[in-house]
Formats: C-alpha cells, structure tokens, sequence
C-alpha cells in the first residue's frame, strides 16, 4: 500500500509540474516509473552524498592526437568523456563573441560524429559530452561569458548546442566559463535556463558545472547558478586543481567545506590535472585521499584534467582512478 501511495503521489506532481511548465510527452510513447521520477524537480538541499563509480575526463583541448580508445575503459564504472571546447566565439585570426552560437573549438581529427559513435557502441558504459567555455579562446585570447541579453542568448545557444549534440552524438553539457562581461544574475539565468529547456526537450541526459575557489566572479557565479538551478544540475567538477599545491589534510579540508555549503547536496567529484604539481597530485596523496573520502561515502566521482596530457604518462593514473571507483 505505501508503494502505490507513493507511486501516486509521484505520479500527481508529475502531472501538476507537466501542466505548470508545458511539458509535452509524446502521446505514443510509453511512461515508465523511473521516467517520471527522472523529470521531476530535485531539491538540491535535500540530497544526500554517496559514493558513485563515475569517472570523468577532459579531452580534445591540447592535443589532435588523442583517441577516445587511447584511454583504458574499466567497464564496472560510468565513464564520461568531456570535449574541451565549444566557445560562443568567432574562429578567425580575432576571435569574438557570438551571443551564444557555440562552434567546436576542440580538435576534432580523432574526436568526430564516427569516433564517438564507435567508441559508445563498443562501451555501453560511455557517455559523451561537452564543455562549454574554458578558459581562451586561442592562445593569449580569453573565452569571455558576453550575451547581449538573456532571451537571445538562451535563444541561440538551444539552437547551436541542439544541432551540435544532434551532429555528434553527445550525451550532456558541462559548464566551464571562467571569465565574465555580465554580472551574476545574467550568468544564472543564461546557464539555468540553457540547461533546463536542452533537458525538458530531453536534447541532454546530464548536465554538470566546473568550478573552483577563487574568492571572485567564478565563485559568486556559480555558487548563485547552483542556489537557483541545483534541481537541474547533475554533478559538481570542482577543480580542485586551481588550487596551489594541497596536502591530502588541505585537499580533504577543501572538498569537505565546499561538499557541504558551497554545493550542499551536490554529486561532488574530486579531481586531479595530469601534468603539474597544482592542486593534490597522485604521487602526493590524491588517492589516499579518495580513499578516505569514499570510506565516509563522500566521494561523488572523479575527474581528470585531461586525456591530452595523460597519453604521455599512459593513462596509469586514470587505471588507478577507475579501479578504485570500481573497489
């Protein structure tokens, strides 16, 4: 009897948020459960944290070399690789803003429509998705968060990531602006509504943000964006990586602060920068200190910053990763 209870009650806020928001379901199409729980809202504050065997990877920004099938597969883990970048910008010899028309700005030679098809075909544990924004456009030229308003960028990103995510096949979007020309309340409106129309137009399965501390614009950004649009906002790639070098007590004091009121309620991934001594290193301790997260079921996943720079080191630490997401 409690299941049915709960299964209507379920089923009528379905109802009501469909009729409130417009939600259009395709009459032919059969609605499971756990479509229904899928759609509905999710209070950010009232998640719990728990351990996920989810591994991310950043790849395609500093190198036309690298292969999605360079890089190991565990197949007891989810595995997401994020395509660094699509940029709302111009490709010429001066870039500048285009109000939200995003173009492929990541190297696409071992990166197209066919490499992703063949590598998901051949993991049914693969996703793909892609980032939008970093940190330049080109070399010395900063990628700027510049719309000219709230409806025409919303507008025009809709249409260029949904033909972009159509052409390639992509699963997700991941929210990486680092620099700003708009104040906070228009980033937030941007992100959340970009965002929440791409996943009632079920164009996206997922959506994911990359912040880090910086006492600035990014944090105050994202910080609001995840206060308003955390419902919508599957995972948490904080980059941890932006800090200077971390003992394992500093970086668990970092991700257990930000864990808990920056993104309260959060999938909250560790993660660690393949080349470099920023942030908390494998050598220096990154895995004791998943370790001890994932012992206080803490650890919402990790990622890597990115395959372009593992290849050199052969991927040994993202074996380490998926093997302890796996454990």
């Amino acid at each position: 009897m409690s299941i049915f209870k709960s299964f209507l009650s379920t089923l009528i806020v379905f109802v009501i948020i469909s009729k409130n928001e417009s939600c259009s379901v395709d009459k032919q199409t059969p609605i499971s459960f756990a479509t229904l729980t899928s759609v509905l809202p999710r209070d950010p504050n009232n998640l719990k944290t728990a351990n996920s065997n989810l591994f991310r990877e950043y790849i395609g920004a500093e190198s036309n070399t690298v292969k999605l099938s360079d890089v190991p597969i565990n197949s007891n883990v989810e595995v997401h690789f994020i395509l660094a970048f699509a940029i709302d910008y111009t490709q010429d010899t001066h870039p500048s803003p285009t109000n939200g028309k995003f173009d492929v700005f990541w190297e696409t030679n071992h990166l197209g429509p066919s490499d992703i098809a063949a590598i998901k075909a051949k993991n049914s544990n693969v996703k793909v998705a892609v980032s939008l924004g970093g940190d330049s456009v080109s070399k010395g030229k900063k990628a700027y968060f510049a719309p000219k308003s709230i409806n025409s960028w919303v507008q025009n990103a809709v249409n260029s990531l949904t033909s972009m995510i159509k052409q390639y096949n992509l699963d997700g979007i991941d929210i990486d602006y680092e620099h700003f020309r708009s104040d906070d309340k228009t980033f937030v409106e941007c992100i959340g509504q970009l965002i929440k129309i791409l996943k009632k137009k079920r164009t996206i399965k997922f959506a994911s943000i990359a912040p880090y501390e910086d006492n600035g614009p990014v944090e105050s950004r994202y910080t609001a964006l995840w206060k308003k649009y955390g419902h919508v906002i599957d995972y948490v790639n904080f980059q941890f990586y932006a800090y200077d070098k971390l003992s394992v007590s500093q970086f668990l004091k970092h991700f257990n602060r930000q864990q808990a009121s920056s993104y309260a309620g959060s999938q909250f991934l560790a993660s660690f920068i393949s080349k470099g001594n920023l942030g908390l290193s494998p050598k220096d301790g990154f895995f004791e200190a998943c370790k001890n997260l994932k012992s206080q079921g803490k650890l919402g996943g990790i990622f890597v910053w990115c395959a372009d720079e593992s290849k050199a080191f052969k991927f040994v630490h993202e074996k380490e990763s998926q093997a302890l997401l796996a454990a």
